[in-house]
């Protein structure tokens, strides 16, 4: 079992960074392929980034790349989320999400884990 609880959404502007975190409980958590997902009013679920074990492996939206970081510290069993030049349309609640396998964790139906979201909202 994995719990996941994210922190650090908020209401920011146009060209404002935020970094979200993921605290996770569980012994297996550096065993976990780990990631972001977020679903706006109306929407699915969409992939934003993934990590692998290590961090040696990162995937992005092709909407974020360039602008978002993801990263974990598996001593801490966290993992996080640098956004920088957000923008209106990363309006979100963003849920982090924890998958065993990397191709899982590209689609909402693939993930084991899920933390119960914060909400993002970027003013233009």
């Amino acid at each position: 079992q994995v719990q996941l609880v994210e922190s650090g959404g908020g209401l920011v502007q146009a060209g404002d960074s935020l970094r979200l975190s993921c605290a996770a409980s569980g012994r297996t958590f550096s065993s976990y392929y780990m990631g972001w997902f977020r679903q706006a009013p109306g929407k699915e679920r969409d992939f934003v980034a993934a990590i692998g074990w290590s961090g040696g492996i990162r995937m992005y939206a092709d909407s974020v790349k360039g602008r978002f970081t993801i990263s974990r510290d598996n001593t801490k069993n966290t993992v996080y989320l640098q956004m920088n030049g957000l923008k209106p349309e990363d309006t979100a609640v963003y849920y982090c999400a924890a998958a065993a396998t990397l191709a899982s964790m590209r689609r909402a139906g693939g993930v084991d884990y899920w933390g119960k979201g914060t909400l993002v909202t970027v003013s233009s």
